[in-house]
């Protein structure tokens, strides 16, 4: 949580400098329209390549916007409790992420934990949701797939921009020829975030601040825990308002929704702004989301996005977790007899292992988890046994630390051993507690209040002095102060 707060720290500095630097003027931005949008596409946003509504299949369209409905219908898609300059507020955006079963997905302090695609045509007497779940979540799938095989279909021939991809008004850029080296293949999106905006339920949308291109749903940002270097790609659903149009199947107008794009932390670089049509998809490859920054701009009806994303999972799947936590409790020994249980080993360096597992299970799984309530369960079910062994594994854990404290304390030990045991505890074991306060401290919040039962923080795993007793108390003040007092005597 610290490297995030620094991180934005930064990132307002550098806004507040560019501003500065404006000094009240704007910064100029082009449309289709305007003379030279062709001209800045080629030369600043080469990595931005449109796929207009009419290059997809008619039938995957449908499948889609079926879906998305589906799952609107079914309360699946949520706005987040983020942490954001080390204060928690809601995105005005509702969100779902989809993926591979175990995959999850982490932006501004939070792990979004995904439903499963359900592309392994699993048995209803098997399903962890209902038929009309699985067949939405397919559809994504379907979707993903299609854009998967487009990316790599055109990385692989050397021509990323076909006539159908152009900028509007002009030839796109041919700046790669199929005779150069073939590239290694484009990596395939695992996971998409959903995206539902309705501007008329968003209240004190933002003016964008540098170019004036008018109001912003999503401001200007960098897509997070990617791949380097991975594309991403957008479909673009604008919805029908209540008098049947709107749905930006025809000509676009000035209640499209719009992405715009500008060369990050640059003053001297115009803007782009695209207008989308209901259906349309854009990728952004290479090295765009780098080195440029999106926003998205406000239309006139809601608009649901699927953005495809290729997610930096390395310690971000249940599997990865899972062998985490066997690794940490490797260290663990339970005599088959009595039921005792001991460490094999006090060394400071397999200490320090198991205790950051300990940690990395309880804040990176176990309470993001349940900070977002109990709204996976309520249509899906897939995280809940998986959920319930982290929490067994922890509470091993938990053991594994009151064991390594009971080494430190105990006096007929050489003090070498007890003095590092006992260090490397103290780092523990004052971060979990910070964390735990933290934690603590936003679930009980005045806007983790207004949410309904069902999405409300839960303080999870928690105990207090009535409940079960555990081999150590949730509060660890006092606990702290032994490790502290007994260093100070060695």
């Amino acid at each position: 949580m610290k490297r995030s707060g620094d991180s934005e720290r930064k990132k307002k500095r550098k806004r507040q400098k560019l501003l500065q630097e404006l000094g009240g003027q704007r910064i100029p931005f082009l449309s289709p329209s305007d003379p030279g949008f062709q001209e800045l596409w080629e030369s600043s946003y080469t990595g931005l390549a449109l796929r207009p509504a009419d290059s997809l299949p008619a039938a995957l369209h449908d499948r889609v916007r079926a879906a998305l409905h589906a799952l609107q219908r079914r309360g699946c898609l949520f706005r987040d409790l983020v942490r954001i300059r080390g204060r928690d507020v809601f995105t005005a955006v509702s969100r779902s992420l989809l993926g591979g079963p175990g995959d999850t997905y982490r932006y501004l302090g939070t792990r979004l934990f995904a439903l499963p695609w359900h592309n392994d045509g699993q048995e209803d007497g098997e399903a962890c949701c209902d038929r009309e779940l699985r067949e939405a979540c397919r559809a994504l799938w379907e979707l993903n797939e299609y854009f998967c095989e487009d990316v790599e279909r055109r990385e692989a021939a050397g021509q990323p921009e076909e006539a159908d991809e152009d900028p509007p008004g002009g030839q796109g850029s041919s700046k790669t020829d199929a005779s150069e080296a073939t590239p290694a293949p484009a990596p395939r999106f695992n996971i998409t975030l959903l995206n539902y905006m309705d501007p008329a339920a968003m209240n004190d949308l933002k003016e964008e601040p540098y170019y004036g291109m008018g109001k912003m749903a999503v401001s200007w940002h960098h897509d997070e825990n990617l791949v380097p270097l991975s594309p991403v790609a957008v479909y673009n659903y604008s919805c029908p308002d209540e008098k049947g149009g709107g749905s930006g199947d025809g000509e676009v107008d000035g209640a499209s929704w719009r992405v715009g794009l500008k060369v990050a932390w640059d003053i001297h670089t115009p803007g782009l702004a695209l207008p989308l049509q209901s259906g349309d998809c854009y990728y952004m490859r290479d090295d765009l989301n780098r080195t440029h920054q999106h926003c998205v701009l406000a239309g006139g009806t809601a608009r649901f996005s699927s953005t495809h994303r290729v997610a930096e999972c390395s310690t971000g799947t249940l599997d990865y977790i899972q062998r985490r936590c066997q690794e940490a409790l490797e260290n663990l020994r339970t005599d088959p007899d009595t039921g005792t249980k001991t460490l094999h080993s006090l060394q400071p360096s397999t200490l320090q292992l198991s205790e950051e597992i300990h940690n990395e299970v309880e804040f990176e799984w176990l309470r993001q988890y349940w900070f977002q309530g109990r709204r996976c369960a309520r249509f899906c079910s897939w995280w809940s046994k998986p959920m319930e062994q982290l929490e067994e594994s922890w509470a091993q854990m938990e053991s594994m630390t009151q064991l390594a404290l009971a080494a430190a304390e105990d006096e007929g030990s050489a003090e070498d051993r007890r003095r590092e045991v006992a260090e490397t505890l103290l780092t523990a074991l004052t971060d979990r507690q910070e964390q735990r306060q933290t934690w603590r401290d936003r679930c009980q919040s005045s806007l983790a209040q207004t949410l309904p039962p069902e999405e409300a923080p839960v303080n999870r795993p928690y105990w207090g002095e009535d409940d079960p007793p555990r081999p150590l108390p949730f509060d660890l003040t006092d606990i702290i102060s032994r490790v502290e007092s007994l260093l100070w005597r060695l």
